[in-house]
This record gives C-alpha cells, sequence and structure tokens, in this order.
C-alpha cells in the first residue's frame, strides 16, 4: 500500500501533524486550565478574607461599646466558630499589630500541624511586620502533594488604626481534574479522527505523488541511458515546471550523448584501423582501452615473466615505469625499445579531466623495427661502399703517384704499373656498374621480360664454355640432370645465364684445386617447378655468415682476401625476385656450399 516513501512520508506528516495539533492543544489547555484554577482560588480567598476582615471589624465595633474588653480578646471571641477549616473552607491564623499569633485554627492532626507550621512561617517570613504593605498574597509549592496553598493577608483596621492580621491559608490542587479530563477526550478524538483522516489522505497523497513518481521513473530511465522517456508536463503548478525541466534536460541529454557516442565510435574506428598501438590506462595503472593494432604489435617480442595482464599487454617492464611516472608527474615521455630482431617507438602523454587533474595516461606504440633496419642497412651501404671505393682507388693513387713524379725509370715497370692501374680501373668500373644494376634491381626500375626458353640448350652451352675455365683452375665440373630432360621453364634466360655465372664464379673462389662443382637440375611434379643447383666442395659457409649471405657487398671469410665485391648473391637474389623465383643455400663449414633456385614451369603449348 505504501511503497512510495513520499507517499508514506506524507501521510505520516498529516497524521503527525493531528497528533502534534492534539498534544498541544490539550497542554496550552492544561496549563490555561490550572492558571484559571488558581486565579479563581486567589479570588476566591481574597473576598473571603476581606468580607472576614470586615465582619471582625464591625464585631469589634459593636462589641467594644457593650464591653470594656480589648480589640484583640473581642477579636478572639469573635473567631470561636471559625476554628474548623470546613467551616471557613480554608484555615486562618490571626496575628497583632506587633506580628505576634494570637489565635489560630483548629489544629488536631499531624497534617494539621503541618499545615498551620508553613502558614506561620510563610507569614512571618513575607508578610506581616516585615512587608510594608497589608494587603498580600502568595503561594506555597508543594511537590509532594502536588498541590499549591494560596496565602492571604488583609489587615483588621479599627477606627483607623491597625488592630490585627488576618491570615488565610488555603491548598488548591496544581491540576484541574476537569483539564485532565478534557485532554484525553481531546487526545482520544484526535486518534479516532486521524484514523479516520488515513483513506482521504492516503488517496490525496496518491494523487499528488502520482506526477512526481512519473518524473522519478524518467530520472531512472536517464540515468540507466534511455532518453526515449518524456514526463507528463500537464500538470499545473511546480511538479508540471518540474517535469517540463525534466523532459528539456533528457532532450539535452539525448543530444550530448548522441554526439559523444558518434564521436567516440568515430575515435574508436580510427583508433581501431591505423597501424600505430594505443593503449590507456586509469589512474591505478588499469588497462582501459586498447586498439586492434596492440594485439599484434609485440608479436615479435620474447615473451617472459607474463605474470600480470599488464605484461601481456605490453610485455616491457621499463614502458609501466614510463606511464607510473607519466602519471605522477604529468611529463610526456618518448623511448626507443629495442628487442632481438625488432624496434619500437614509445610516447606517453598524460590525461587529464575537465579540472585539468591527471586521471590516467595515454601511450602510442609504433613498429620501427623495418626503419631500424634500413638504417642500419643504409649505414652498413655507405661503409662498404666506402670501403669498396677506396681500395682500389688508394692502391691506383699509391701508383699515380711515384709515374708523376718520375721515381719510375724503368720503362717495364712503368708498363706494369700500367697495367695495375688499368686492372684497378676496370674493378672500379665492375664495382659501379653492380651497384647500379642492383640499385635499378631493387627499385624495379630495371626492364627486362620474361618468356618461355629451354633451360636444357642453356645449361649445355654452359657445359661447354666452363669446362676449359674449370679445367685450368683443376676442377672437376659437371653438369646433371637428376629428372632427366628439363620441361621448358618461363624466365629471362640472359639473367638465368648472369644468375648461374655468379654462384659458378663464387663456387670457381672458394673451392682449392683438386675440388669439384657441380650444376644439378630436378624437375618436382608437385610444385610444377625446376630446380637449378650449384655444388661445391669447398671452404663452405660459417653457420654465422649463411643468414648474410645475400646481404649487399657482404664477404664471408673476408680474412682470406678473397677477390670480389661481395654484391653479386645480392643481384643474384634480386633477378630471381624480379623474375618471382626464390633461391636458398645449404652448407656445412669445410664441406662445401650448394645454391638452390627455382624456375616455373611453362604450361600450355609452346611455339618456338
Amino acid at each position: 500500500m505504501f511503497r512510495s516513501v513520499f507517499l508514506r512520508k506524507m501521510v505520516l506528516l498529516v497524521l503527525g501533524a493531528l497528533v502534534a495539533s492534539a498534544l498541544l492543544s490539550a497542554f496550552l489547555f492544561r496549563m490555561a486550565a490550572n492558571a484559571q484554577l488558581q486565579t479563581n482560588a486567589e479570588s476566591d480567598m481574597i473576598d473571603k478574607a476581606k468580607a472576614l476582615s470586615s465582619y471582625l471589624t464591625g464585631m469589634i465595633n459593636s462589641e467594644r461599646s457593650k464591653s470594656n474588653s480589648s480589640d484583640i480578646t473581642i477579636l478572639i471571641k469573635s473567631t470561636d466558630y471559625l476554628t474548623d477549616p470546613d467551616v471557613l473552607g480554608s484555615r486562618f491564623l490571626i496575628y497583632d499589630s506587633k506580628g505576634e499569633q494570637v489565635r489560630t485554627g483548629t489544629v488536631e492532626t499531624y497534617d494539621d500541624r503541618v499545615i498551620m507550621s508553613t502558614l506561620d512561617s510563610y507569614a512571618r517570613s513575607n508578610m506581616l511586620t516585615t512587608n510594608k504593605d497589608l494587603y498580600l498574597i502568595g503561594r506555597i509549592p508543594n511537590r509532594t502533594t502536588q498541590t499549591t496553598t494560596v496565602v492571604v493577608q488583609v489587615p483588621i483596621i479599627v477606627e483607623s488604626r491597625l488592630t490585627a492580621y488576618l491570615i488565610l491559608g488555603k491548598e488548591i490542587p496544581q491540576k484541574s481534574e476537569i483539564a485532565d479530563s478534557f485532554s484525553q477526550v481531546l487526545l482520544l478524538s484526535t486518534f479516532v479522527v486521524s484514523f479516520f483522516m488515513i483513506i482521504p489522505v492516503y488517496f490525496a497523497s496518491k494523487r499528488l505523488v502520482r506526477p512526481l513518481n512519473k518524473v522519478a521513473d524518467v530520472a531512472t530511465a536517464l540515468g540507466q541511458g534511455d532518453f526515449t522517456k518524456r514526463a507528463d508536463d500537464s500538470t499545473r503548478g511546480e511538479i508540471g515546471e518540474l517535469a517540463a525541466s525534466v523532459n528539456e534536460l533528457a532532450e539535452r541529454l539525448s543530444k550530448s550523448i548522441t554526439s559523444v557516442t558518434t564521436e567516440r565510435n568515430r575515435l574508436k574506428e580510427i583508433f581501431d584501423i591505423i597501424s600505430e598501438g594505443i593503449v590507456s590506462v586509469d589512474y591505478n595503472l588499469q588497462p582501459d582501452y586498447a586498439n586492434n593494432a596492440i594485439e599484434t604489435l609485440f608479436e615479435k617480442v620474447p615473451r617472459k615473466n607474463l605474470f600480470t595482464e599488464k605484461l601481456q599487454l605490453i610485455p616491457f617492464e621499463e614502458v609501466w615505469e614510463d606511464f607510473d611516472h607519466c602519471i605522477k608527474t604529468g611529463e610526456t615521455l618518448e623511448r626507443t625499445i629495442e628487442a632481438k630482431d625488432c624496434a619500437y617507438s614509445c610516447t606517453i602523454v598524460p590525461t587529464v579531466d575537465n579540472e585539468k587533474g591527471i586521471i590516467g595516461a595515454t601511450g602510442f606504440f609504433r613498429d620501427i623495427s623495418e626503419q631500424e633496419r634500413l638504417e642500419q642497412t643504409r649505414r652498413d651501404y655507405v661503409a662498404n661502399v666506402s670501403h669498396e671505393l677506396r681500395t682500389p682507388l688508394t692502391a691506383m693513387r699509391g701508383l699515380v703517384e711515384p709515374l708523376a713524379d718520375g721515381m719510375v725509370k724503368k720503362e717495364e715497370d712503368r708498363q706494369r704499373y700500367y697495367g695495375i692501374i688499368l686492372h684497378e680501373t676496370m674493378r672500379l668500373s665492375r664495382l659501379i656498374d653492380d651497384m647500379l644494376e642492383l640499385s635499378r634491381l631493387q627499385a624495379r626500375t630495371l626492364a627486362f621480360k620474361t618468356f618461355p626458353f629451354d633451360l636444357n640448350k642453356l645449361l649445355s652451352e654452359f657445359e661447354t664454355k666452363f669446362a676449359p675455365v674449370m679445367e685450368d683452375a683443376e676442377l672437376d665440373f659437371s653438369v646433371e640432370y637428376k629428372t632427366g630432360p628439363l620441361p621448358t621453364v618461363m624466365g629471362n634466360p640472359d639473367r638465368v645465364e648472369q644468375i648461374i655465372v655468379i654462384l659458378l664464379d663464387n663456387a670457381k673462389k672458394y673451392t682449392p684445386p683438386g675440388g669439384s662443382i657441380v650444376i644439378s637440375t630436378e624437375y618436382n611434379d608437385e610444385t610444377d617447378q625446376v630446380l637449378v643447383s650449384v655444388s661445391d666442395t669447398g671452404q663452405g659457409i660459417h653457420e654465422y655468415d649463411i643468414d648474410h649471405i645475400f646481404d649487399r657487398f657482404y664477404k664471408a671469410d673476408r680474412a682470406r682476401g678473397k677477390k670480389g665485391t661481395g654484391l653479386g648473391l645480392a643481384i643474384a637474389k634480386e633477378l630471381l625476385s624480379y623474375m618471382g623465383e626464390t633461391i636458398t643455400v645449404q652448407s656445412e663449414y669445410g664441406e662445401g656450399t650448394t645454391f638452390t633456385f627455382t624456375l616455373k614451369r611453362v604450361t600450355g603449348t609452346v611455339w618456338y
């Protein structure tokens, strides 16, 4: 029935007001009734005292002419019948003009003695000759009996002369029984009325609360993110104004939330498609947002000690230390992180709220492994080019200077010097040509076409041309067809010949006399490719050199001083890559090396 807190409070407020009003009315009535009771008792006592004083004065005047008795004697005789308090309705005391007690009411019980003693003490202390006023009234409260004794003093004046003091005292209850009865009736009626008022008050309050409940429902819906609810603003008064304000608030919130949501989704889409990894953390370093790129950005990083969610997300302790430092100091931090075969650029900026307080930090991460590799390649390339160019130039300078200074006298020495200079010049020319060709290959500006050709014919020509060269070098040379005659392949025969020459030249260079070099071929049905291998029984390649054997200017076993530019294998790899083919190497140091490259078989009919 009373589920609504506001409704309960309204009903309780009305009932409480009724009860409080009844209690206050009863209290004020009792106070007024008790005060009126004492006022009436005092007025009655004053009237009674004045009447008694007039009566006694008249008795003194009448008896004085009949006898020679004193005024006090006449006064005492005149009050013989008043000694019983029931006759007079109160207790009395008479004192002479000097304040000495000359007459008192009947004293039979202990209570009578206590009362008369109290009256006498009060009269001597506050009335009689201690006070210049002759007409006095006073009150003596008695907490034990819950009564108040009203004390009245009037003078007895005979022929304008003070003859005696008359003191009357009467106990009056502090509470009126009538007032108590009325208060009880008032309270009871109030409770009865309150009981019957519950129903009309409930329905009246419910009607008042209903629009407030609707406004509360709308506010609750707004808090839960539902901005379609609206309150009924047709009600007059403050409740209607409140409903209209809530509706306006809902409309503005709906527009603001829609705008914020749109911006958030737009930013999220941007963050999710960019290649940079983004991670946002709160003040306690707990991740609260990470875009899609961050999930794959650190795949190349060796994972270890990933006991926390943070390290699973970003596997670098120093990055989390930077996050902590950024949040505490508000500084923007930048760092380059290098791991095995990878490098990352890290920028961490603080996140602030509307009051410029730091509430977290956001990190931006970018994979710069390729950039670092290219930068290192560029540095190596410049160093290697400088080294390769400096060697022939130094040799040529060492020969030209003596010739220019006329230090070489003999003609045969000059001719020898000229021969060496010519050799170094040709070597320098070959180096420059190789560098230009490699650069054009890598930039894909070197134009050549691929077309079907007969690899069997090309290899037979190689066997014919290189047999005398290998014989002069005391090397066994042969061409083997492991799977028989080869099918027609796709490629450029001139470039394939250049590749084989590079491989044969390397094999001849690193194979000592008495060794052997073999060109072997094999057709693979599964891949539909022809495999061409150049094998030698030379010194082989160290395992730490084999991963770099196709790099520019890289020379294995430099200490042996083998001649060459170090660009041959790089050119061979780029030529094959240009034709869509691959080349691999297998070697064991001291036992020889095998280079193998692929060529695609031509499918369909071929016309020559």
